[in-house]
Parts: structure tokens; sequence; C-alpha cells
């Protein structure tokens, strides 16, 4: 077996579609050091993000979460955001934050995955018990299904 951590991947990075700058991975990391200069070259900031790869697989991924209000408009503000499009879209994140959410980080193993690499198949369906399609369908489940009207009622959904 062979393993390797994977730091520092680009907080931002350079679009070629939209000429414009974007997120790299997952906005919601701390870029490392816990904050983003005006002087920044922006293409420069990494994030505080890891991936653990196990023979060319991903196998976990983490990050330190960005647990601050100030941090969280500064990182949207360089890609042209103002804090009201940052409060309408995650206001109940922001709101959490403001009570004080401690620096936290973690990350996840993704299990299917490296029993696939042990199992030595190239395919995570051949290790899943109830594998999805291409589509996202699982055709042993019949999932996704249509949900019935009083589903809808029950959960107050219309």
């Amino acid at each position: 077996m062979a393993f390797c951590w994977i730091i520092d991947f680009p907080f931002y990075e350079w679009d070629e579609a939209t000429k414009k700058l974007d997120f790299g991975h997952n906005p919601f990391s701390m870029p490392k050091g816990g904050a983003i200069s005006d002087d920044d070259d922006k293409l420069a900031v990494v994030a505080d993000q890891y991936d653990m790869v196990m023979n060319g697989y991903e196998i976990c991924s983490g990050a330190v979460r960005n647990h601050s209000p100030e941090i969280m408009y500064k990182v949207f503000g360089v890609l042209g955001y103002d804090e009201k499009y940052v409060e309408e879209k995650f206001g109940g994140m922001l709101n959490a934050f403001k009570f004080g959410a401690p620096p936290h980080a973690g990350c996840a193993f993704g299990l299917d995955r490296i029993f696939m690499v042990l199992s030595e198949t190239s395919n995570i369906r051949d290790v899943v018990a109830f594998p999805k399609n291409g589509a996202g369908i699982d055709v042993m489940m019949q999932s996704p299904s249509k949900v019935d009207d009083s589903q809808l009622k029950e959960l107050g959904i219309k």
C-alpha cells in the first residue's frame, strides 16, 4: 500500500471558461494562516485542506473549517460577492458562527474506497451493497422514487 497526504490546495484558481477567479475547491475551509490580505496574490493563497490518497485513490478528505464571519465575507468578497449575498446564501451558518463556534477541523475516511483498493478493483460499485448507476439511480431499490402526497403533507412540504 502506498499512502500520501495531499496538502496546500489552492484556495482560488483561474477559471478559463469564465475568465474570472473562482474558488479552487471548498469556500468553507480556512485559508492557511487564517486570513487573506488585500496585498496577497490570490492565486498563491492556500486552503487549510488535506486529502489522503491510497494507491492513487482519495480515501480521506478534510479541512480546518472557516468559523469566522469576517473571514467568510473576505474570501467571498475577493470574488466580488458582497456581504448581502453571503448572508442570503449562508446566513444560517454565519449566525451560528456569530454565537461563537470554536475553531474546528476534521476529516472523513471513505471505507468503501478503502475496500475498493484492498479488493484490487477499480470500480467502487464492486464493493458497495446497493450501488447507484451512472445516473444516480439505485436499480435494486428503485430509488429515487416518487413521493406520495400523504408523505409530503406529513412533512409539511408542498
